[in-house]
C-alpha cells in the first residue's frame, strides 16, 4: 500500500535553523516546505492543507502568534511552536491559542523529531473512525467520523489535543482520569511529572465548553485524583 504523503509547513526566518528542521523532516521521510516570513507561511496556508506546521514566534511580514491565530480558527490542523521565546507565558499563551507542543530554541535535533512523529502519530489516530460513531454527553455531540464537536448547537474549533481529551471523556463517562493517564493517552508518551501542559489544555478546552453554553458544566476536577465528566 503507498504510504500517505505527510506535508510539513517549516515556518523559520532564519535560514540555518529552517535548512536544518527541514533535514530533520526529510529524514524521518516527510516532505517540508519552508517559509521565510509570515507573509509567505499565509500564502501556503491559503494555498493548501498541512499535515503540521512548525512555527517560529518572530517572524517578519506577520508575526506567529498571528499566524497560529489564523490556523486557530480554521479546520484543525497541527501546530508546533519552535521558538527562543521560552518564557512560561509565552508557552502558556501560545498552548492557550491553539498550538500542540512548544519546543524552546536551542532545541535538541532528536526531540524535534520524536516530538513530530508523536504529534503526528496522536493526529492520524484522532482522524481514524472508532466503532461508535457518536458520543453524547449533555448537550455535547461529537460526530467521530467527521471529528466535529458540537455544544448547544454550537459547532467548536478545538485543537487537537482538546479533542482527544474531550473525545476521551466521553468515551468512559464514568472513569476519572489523572494527570497521567490523559498525559500517556492523549500525548503517547510517558508522563514524567509536569502537569502544567495538562492543566493548560484541559483549561483551554473547558473555557471553549463555557463560551458555548455557560450555563453548564461538563468536566470536574475530583480532588487529587484527576478529571471525569460531570453528570
Amino acid at each position: 500500500m503507498k504510504q500517505q504523503k505527510i506535508n510539513i509547513l517549516v515556518v523559520e526566518d532564519d535560514n540555518d535553523i529552517n535548512q536544518l528542521l527541514c533535514r530533520i523532516i526529510k529524514n524521518s521521510n516527510y516532505f517540508p516546505q519552508p517559509a521565510y516570513s509570515g507573509t509567505e507561511a499565509m500564502i501556503y496556508i491559503d494555498k493548501q492543507k498541512w499535515d503540521l506546521v512548525l512555527l517560529d514566534l518572530m517572524l517578519p511580514g506577520m508575526t506567529g502568534e498571528e499566524i497560529l491565530e489564523k490556523i486557530a480558527s480554521r479546520e484543525s490542523t497541527p501546530v508546533i511552536i519552535i521558538s527562543a521565546k521560552n518564557g512560561q507565558q509565552t508557552k502558556i499563551d501560545s498552548l492557550r491559542s491553539g498550538a500542540d507542543d512548544f519546543i524552546s530554541k536551542p532545541f535538541d535535533v532528536e526531540e524535534v523529531s520524536a516530538r513530530i512523529d508523536s504529534l503526528l502519530r496522536r493526529y492520524k489516530k484522532s482522524k481514524e473512525t472508532p466503532a461508535r460513531e457518536q458520543l453524547t454527553h449533555k448537550d455535547i455531540q461529537i460526530d467521530v467520523e467527521a471529528k466535529t464537536v458540537e455544544v448547544n448547537g454550537t459547532k467548536l474549533s478545538l485543537t487537537v489535543r482538546e479533542y482527544a481529551i474531550l473525545a476521551l471523556l466521553m468515551a468512559s463517562p464514568q472513569k476519572i482520569f489523572s494527570k497521567s493517564n490523559l498525559f500517556a493517552s492523549v500525548w503517547n508518551e510517558p508522563f514524567h511529572g509536569d502537569d502544567n501542559t495538562v492543566n493548560v489544555h484541559m483549561s483551554n478546552l473547558r473555557n471553549k465548553l463555557s463560551k458555548a453554553n455557560p450555563n453548564e458544566e461538563y468536566i470536574e476536577t475530583i480532588w487529587s485524583m484527576g478529571y471525569r465528566l460531570k453528570s
